[in-house]
């Protein structure tokens, strides 16, 4: 069903059998979705998903659990993409192996409206996880910073992130900028070490 906030999407699928592909292919492209590629080989789909950069990943399930997770940790390895995993029966194993490799989602003997759903609660979950992640790494950065500034100034973490505050307060720059600034030229303007030289 298409509402008034669809946006089509580009997807990577990929299975084990090249029919397979083509009757995945044209239930995504009957939701509306633009089948970027349709990958079998191992070898190919880490290539093609870098270079693509999909919107989002569906792996099928075929004959071998072992083909699909390798393709799971291809796509996985070179994509910031969701990964959707179809399954034909339940398998419990390979749900477990392939959420431990990042498979976002799974979904077992589904219709395309089932597959909408998946892939829109899918890429809810993602951008929720990537926010935390981004927040995470923004975190990490304004930690560095802090210390970066104890070091240099001789102050308490406190007083260290109270400077990174008025700096962003007086400049209109964000705290998180201006701590990935002092982390990027804190490299830059250190002492080299005699092992660096």
């Amino acid at each position: 069903m298409v509402d008034d906030q669809f946006h089509p999407l580009r997807v990577l699928i990929a299975d084990q059998q090249r029919p397979s592909l083509q009757a995945l292919a044209d239930v995504v492209m009957s939701l509306g979705h633009e089948v970027i590629a349709r990958e079998v080989g191992i070898a190919a789909v880490g290539p093609a998903t870098a270079r693509l950069q999909p919107d989002i990943a569906l792996v099928e399930l075929g004959e071998s659990t072992d083909h699909a997770l390798d393709l799971i940790r291809r796509i996985v390895h070179e994509a910031a993409c969701p990964v959707i995993a179809l399954l034909s029966t339940e398998e419990p194993e390979f749900v477990r192996r392939a959420a431990r490799l990042g498979v976002f989602a799974y979904i077992v003997d589904s219709d395309s409206d089932d597959l909408q759903s998946a892939i829109e609660i899918t890429l809810q979950r993602f951008a929720e996880f990537s926010a935390l992640r981004g927040a995470l790494g923004r975190r990490a950065v304004i930690e560095q910073a802090k210390g970066i500034l104890m070091s240099r100034h001789d102050i308490d973490a406190d007083a260290a992130f109270e400077m990174l505050r008025e700096r962003s307060q007086r400049s209109g720059r964000k705290v998180g900028d201006l701590a990935a600034a002092i982390v990027d030229s804190h490299g830059l303007l250190s002492t080299p070490t005699p092992a660096e030289i």
